[in-house]
């Protein structure tokens, strides 16, 4: 999925939007992510501890995080976006998933530890042209 810069309204009606004031994601700290759960994170509810999810940066750099938890919550629990030791990925989205009315105050998170990152690959250069 695409991250937008913002988590207004307005842009989760096209997708994801990172919390301005967090670390952007790949970066040190605590970076969050929301999104609605009838539409783009509608898959946060298969994801358990243990499972991965990767990040690609502007630059082209994988990250990698490793859920650690998932916990239902209250819209103002300002844990959510909280300085953790490690860097983390949080994933925030409407609970319960199928709720009928929009909105309402719990929330669905993930929790994932990000793990080493990988460089992006080298540049594949061309084969030789033989004259």
């Amino acid at each position: 999925l695409v991250v937008l810069s913002d988590a207004s309204g307005r842009s989760l009606a096209f997708a994801p939007g990172h919390l301005s004031g967090t670390a952007l994601p790949g970066r040190p700290g605590t970076s969050v992510v929301a999104g609605h759960r009838d539409t783009h994170f509608a898959f946060l509810r298969e994801l358990a501890p243990g499972d991965r999810i990767r990040v690609e940066s502007l630059d082209g750099t994988l990250h990698r995080y490793r859920v650690v938890e998932t916990a239902v919550v209250h819209e103002r629990d300002a844990r959510v976006a909280a300085e953790r030791e490690a860097d983390v990925l949080v994933l925030v989205t409407c609970w319960p998933f199928d709720a009928v009315r929009p909105g309402g105050d719990l929330r669905f998170v993930v929790l994932a530890v990000r793990e080493p990152a990988r460089p992006p690959p080298p540049p594949t250069s061309a084969p030789p042209v033989s004259a």
